[in-house]
């Protein structure tokens, strides 16, 4: 195992895994262009809905258009992270697929279930942990951090007047980070059992893990400890859930 953060992949692994995703990246680039072209129609009626639902401007916020290319920088934004989404599910998948090969001393880790029982289980997984990350923004993570903003300006003597751009992105961003952080406990499954990530060197390194999630917790959300910890926290607690699952269920 590698010393600091970096030891989090051994130098076997993370060659493996780097000439592993180069091989496939035209699969990748392909769905995401897929997800982005299918994406970008789907942006605005994702911004419509927001419009039009209740919830996500607080009482006495205004939404302004600044410039008239807002709308489509919106839509680009917003297609450019389904798309992103989208690759994220399919190198999950083709890892569960394929993942003991990768690193052939690793095998035993996995299923001895088929490839496609894999699949299908990753797919129920991803789905899944989605659902739940969708649920999470939608109840507590948006709700909270919409009402912190508006109710900030309020007491600074602000006028609050939202950019649509910044609104939108705000709000859009918090629901694909949840979703993308909950998939946290499948990526550190298949990682650990393809060989790709020792599990006891997460275990050395949790400290700094914990700070790289509060750190992006940092960057989408108020600097306040608990907005750090609304956004981080889940991360943290799926990665903890995921290891003491590969601790009980390892086969090696």
């Amino acid at each position: 195992m590698g010393e600091g953060l970096l030891g989090l992949f051994d130098s076997e692994g993370a060659r493996s895994l780097i000439s592993y995703l180069d091989k496939r990246r035209k699969l990748y680039l392909g769905i995401f262009a897929i997800g982005f072209v299918s994406g970008y129609p789907m942006a605005e009626l994702i911004i419509e809905w927001l419009l039009d639902s209740d919830g996500y401007i607080p009482v006495g916020v205004e939404v302004i258009i600044l410039q008239p290319l807002e709308v489509i920088l919106l839509q680009l934004r917003i297609a450019a992270q389904i798309a992103f989404g989208l690759t994220i599910a399919t190198i999950i998948l083709d890892l569960s697929w394929t993942g003991s090969a990768l690193i052939p001393e690793a095998a035993s880790r996995f299923s001895r279930s088929s490839g496609s029982t894999r699949v299908v289980s990753a797919i129920l997984a991803v789905t899944a942990l989605g659902v739940m990350g969708l649920a999470y923004a939608h109840n507590v993570l948006v709700p909270f951090l919409l009402e912190y903003l508006a109710e900030d300006s309020a007491e600074s003597g602000l006028q609050s007047t939202w950019q649509l751009q910044s609104w939108v992105g705000f709000v859009t961003g918090l629901y694909f980070s949840s979703v993308l952080g909950f998939q946290v406990p499948i990526l550190a499954v298949l990682l650990i059992r393809s060989g790709l990530i020792e599990r006891g060197t997460i275990v050395e390194n949790r400290g700094a893990i914990w700070f790289g999630a509060l750190f992006l917790g940092a960057l989408i959300s108020p600097p306040d400890p608990i907005s750090l910890f609304l956004v981080g926290g889940p991360m943290l607690v799926l990665l903890e859930v995921a290891l003491i699952y590969e601790s009980f269920t390892d086969r090696g």
